[in-house]
């Protein structure tokens, strides 16, 4: 309740601020093609529901026709504007609406397409019993997603192999341990972010380590070593493909 009524404010007064910058950013993905600038898919939310989310366009126009969901930070359907938004975040900043209607939560496990979430295991599926957010401790830990991806051959296979089994298991541990305090946290975690990563990183790390998370992926957190291809939590093989 309480969550769900700070959503509800929060969501309606950094529309209202944000208002004019929102505004120009619509504008000027409007001026790059004359095509919307928003672009709104389908996504899996609370109970495996799907809803419309909103972002504003990072892609050329039909770019989601080509079957691919993951993308890395040279894919080239970004467009110039769009390398700008997406590594500032700023694509995400239209899904205050999301949040103002009900649908996403300020925090909580980042939402994802239904290819993705068809492959969840049994231990996965409880990231859905709880709203998408806006922000949360993977955004944090993998907000370098695109540079991940940036030389895989398949994007989609190595975000599967390389950063969902532990974007996966730091939404469990979010759920887990979800509290008011712990949203404010991450909040304030993702505007330390923008500013200075590694500290960010650290302070996941240590919050992760007093709360009894599993030692390797307090570790990963730390992102001090290059990610390997690991078993999604509640499954004992690597995932070799998306069928």
């Amino acid at each position: 309740m309480i969550k769900n009524m700070f959503d509800r404010i929060f969501s309606f007064l950094a529309l209202t601020i944000l208002s004019p910058l929102l505004f120009t950013i619509a504008i000027v993905i409007y001026l790059t093609d004359f095509h919307s600038p928003f672009y709104v898919a389908n996504r899996v939310g609370l109970n495996g529901k799907l809803f419309p989310m909103i972002k504003f366009r990072s892609m050329r126009k039909g770019a989601d026709k080509t079957g691919v969901d993951s993308t890395s930070a040279n894919d080239t359907r970004i467009t110039p504007i769009g390398h700008f938004i997406r590594r500032y975040k700023i694509d995400e900043l239209s899904q205050l609406i999301n949040v103002f209607i009900g649908t996403m939560s300020l925090v909580g496990p980042r939402p994802n397409v239904k290819r993705e979430t068809d492959l969840y295991t049994k231990e996965e599926k409880e990231i859905l019993t709880v709203k998408p957010g806006i922000t949360d401790l993977s955004s944090i830990v993998f907000s370098d997603e695109g540079n991940i991806l940036a030389d895989e051959k398949d994007p989609d296979l190595a975000y599967n192999q390389l950063i969902r089994p532990w974007k996966s298991r730091l939404g469990i541990f979010y759920i887990n341990h979800r509290s008011v305090f712990l949203d404010f946290y991450i909040i304030w975690l993702t505007v330390l972010n923008f500013f200075n990563r590694q500290s960010s990183l650290n302070k996941i790390y240590e919050y992760l380590r007093r709360n009894c998370a599993d030692q390797e992926l307090y570790q990963v957190v730390l992102r001090k070593e290059k990610l390997v291809p690991t078993a999604p939590p509640g499954a004992t093989e690597i995932v070799r493909n998306r069928s």
